[in-house]
């Protein structure tokens, strides 16, 4: 069945998305671009804009007025067309990384769309990555995905924290990843999260004790992931290196 590219679904009395048509090994069905907008409001958040994909880009648009655009993170999929989608709306782009945006950090508020959007910083998958508290729903970018687990483009131990975070959030937190549909608890999703990272940085020591000497990632990779699809062996090898990197600096 082919996903609903471009078609606005609400999800939450407050969030819709709209499926970018780029999907992956690492985007599953596409990218999610979530439209944030109390009820009854008139303009709207836009989380995400998705890739330089022009056409997907004027569907979204066609949902504003817009008030701000606030990135996730910094990897392409994501942030992309953010410039681009930010001039067709005239919308301010804001994010972790100054370079693509108007920096905001944790603990920062948005007000956009009716909506009070609270900051959350969430180092890990990648260093710039936040995560964005609304109502009773947190944007989890790829920090959270809504299948399967990410892959580390930063530090494990960032990351670590940054789901300890999440483990502590209210019970019953929806999580809008940016990836995959949405998951009706971040507490639940975050401790198997940990619990999964713990399990594979075991199986690394492992391997590393096996292999002796300094393994390469893609050697440790080979006997952690043996029983993976290889063609999911390089972005693996991404989480290795911070595995590695953690274990030489404990």
């Amino acid at each position: 069945m082919t996903p609903p590219y471009g078609q606005l679904r609400e999800v939450t009395p407050f969030a819709s998305v709209v499926l970018a048509e780029n999907p992956g090994v690492m985007t599953l069905e596409g990218t999610n671009t979530w439209l944030l907008r109390a009820p009854g409001a008139e303009s709207c958040v836009v989380v995400d804009p998705g890739p330089l994909d022009r056409a997907h880009l004027e569907r979204v648009a066609s949902f504003g007025p817009v008030d701000v655009v606030l990135l996730t993170h910094g990897h392409h999929d994501h942030s992309e067309g953010a410039a681009e989608f930010g001039r067709l709306v005239g919308a301010p782009v804001r994010a972790g990384n100054p370079a693509l945006g108007s920096a905001i950090a944790g603990g920062e508020v948005v007000v956009g769309g009716g909506l009070e959007i609270r900051v959350v910083a969430t180092p890990g998958h990648t260093d710039d990555s936040l995560s964005f508290l609304v109502e009773d729903a947190v944007l989890t970018g790829d920090t959270i995905l809504g299948r399967g687990t990410t892959v580390l483009d930063g530090k494990l131990r960032d990351y670590l924290e940054s789901l300890k975070v999440l483990a502590d959030l209210p019970p019953g937190t929806t999580v809008l990843p940016g990836h995959g549909p949405e998951l009706p608890d971040a507490s639940t999703v975050a401790r198997a999260y940990l619990a999964h990272r713990e399990e594979r940085l075991a199986q690394v020591r492992a391997a590393v004790e096996r292999l002796g000497g300094e393994p390469t990632a893609r050697e440790v990779v080979e006997v952690v992931y043996a029983d993976v699809d290889r063609s999911l062996w390089p972005a693996a090898e991404w989480s290795v290196n911070a595995q590695l990197e953690y274990l030489r600096d404990a």
